[in-house]
Order: C-alpha cells, then sequence, then structure tokens
C-alpha cells in the first residue's frame, strides 16, 4: 500500500527535511508541498491525499484554521514547534504531533501508525461479510440533528455525502443532516456494509445497483468513485465473486 501525501510548511529548510525523511520511507509518496495553508486547500480539491505533514503556525491561515476550513480532510500528523497546541491538535482528530526538530526514528513511528491505521481499514473493507456476526445493538446509529438525537437503521441508509462542516445520510425515507466527520462515521458504521468510494462519499454496498467505471448509481444517485479508493473498490467487489474493468 502506498500512501499519497502532501508536505505544508513556511519554512523552506523544514519543508526540504520534510521532504527527505518522506523519500526514506518506501509506503510513503510525496505528492506536492506548499510553503502556504490557502494553495494546499486549493489542491486538495482536486486531487485525493492519503495523509498530509501541516505545520500549525503560518502567515495567513494557520494549520488549525486551515483544517477547520475543510469539510472533509486526509489523515495529519501536526509538524510543529509549540508544544501547546498538542490537545487541540487532538480534538481536530490528528493521528499524531510531531515537534521541531523532529528525529528520523520519531517521524518514522509517526507514519508507521498511519499505516497500520489505513491498513487496517483496508482489510476490515476486505472481509467477507459471511466471516461478521452481527449483534442488535450495531443494527443502526444516534446521531445529532439540530436540536434532537435521530437514529438511523443501517439497513436504510444509501450513502452518506459530505456537504462542507455537515454529513448528508440519505436513507430510503429521508435526508439527514449532521455535523460529524467522515473520520468518527467510519468509525460507527459496519466495516463489511459500507464502504468509502471517494472522500465526499460512502455508499451502503447493498444498495449499489450499477456501477459504470468512475461512478456508482443507487437510485437516481450518480457517485463518483475517487482516483485513490478506486483500487481498494474493485478489489472489494472481486472478493464478493464479481468481476469489473477497472
Amino acid at each position: 500500500m502506498i500512501i499519497r501525501c502532501i508536505a505544508i510548511d513556511d519554512e523552506p529548510l523544514a519543508l526540504e527535511k520534510m521532504e527527505d525523511y518522506i523519500s526514506r520511507v518506501p509506503f510513503l509518496k510525496l505528492e506536492a508541498k506548499f510553503d502556504n495553508a490557502i494553495s494546499a486547500v486549493e489542491y486538495l480539491k482536486e486531487h485525493d491525499t492519503d495523509l498530509m505533514f501541516l505545520d500549525i503556525q503560518m502567515e495567513g491561515l494557520s494549520g488549525i484554521q486551515m483544517l477547520e476550513s475543510l469539510k472533509i480532510h486526509p489523515r495529519v500528523i501536526f509538524t510543529t514547534a509549540y508544544h501547546q497546541f498538542a490537545l487541540r491538535g487532538y480534538d481536530l482528530d490528528v493521528c499524531d504531533y510531531l515537534l521541531k526538530p523532529i528525529a528520523f526514528d520519531r517521524f518514522l513511528k509517526s507514519v508507521d501508525k498511519v499505516y497500520e491505521m489505513l491498513q487496517t481499514r483496508q482489510k476490515q473493507q476486505l472481509k467477507p461479510p459471511e466471516t461478521v456476526v452481527h449483534d442488535k445493538r450495531d443494527e443502526f446509529i444516534f446521531v445529532k440533528t439540530e436540536y434532537r438525537l435521530e437514529k438511523i437503521n443501517f439497513r436504510d441508509i444509501l450513502f452518506i455525502e459530505g456537504m462542507k462542516d455537515y454529513l448528508r445520510i440519505h436513507t430510503t425515507e429521508k435526508r439527514v443532516m449532521t455535523l460529524m466527520s467522515f473520520v468518527k462515521m467510519e468509525q460507527l458504521l459496519p466495516a463489511e456494509l459500507f464502504v468509502r468510494v471517494h472522500k465526499s462519499y460512502i455508499v451502503a454496498l447493498e444498495k449499489v445497483q450499477a456501477i459504470e467505471r468512475n461512478h456508482i448509481r443507487i437510485n437516481e444517485h450518480q457517485i463518483p468513485i475517487g482516483e485513490s479508493y478506486r483500487k481498494m473498490f474493485w478489489t472489494l467487489l472481486q472478493s464478493k465473486g464479481l468481476k469489473a474493468d477497472d
């Protein structure tokens, strides 16, 4: 598994060191680097990314402000010289917090952690459904919407769509908006029933009606398959005995 990553830091020497560290790790691929957060935000709108190394203290837009502005973001490792931001970083679901100057062994420990997280998620999605024992307690979730908690049955979910700071849950009967990250939602959903197919979409496998190369059809909805999710999605289909052209 190759992890596509970007590095964001307004210090040229720090950016060079991060590029050097990334080049030493076989499973990391540096797709782009930026000296400001604004350019990185624009890049993320058009490119699927698995991981970003993000400095916190930057002019114009800080790393924390950048994360708060993104409706969906890849896994994040903060790189900073300021330890006082650690608690805020973990509130934002970052994977790790590296203090400068960063030693290579500490960097390697951090990216190994991300690799294990992504690999575990991939294995869960590829696990055959028949090996999973369902628990009655796990057939639904409650999500906060407006001023109430709404019960959502897993069997009713068609797909989940990222909508800026919110997620829109499309079900067979209604649409529910909730303030929740994709990372949190993925932790709540059974991996054998749902799969992430795009940075903005999770679909219910049993509700998929047709697949046409880069799109999935569920009722009248056409859902794109993101470039970085495509291979894993086709592998999942093949594990279910289906054959399709990538």
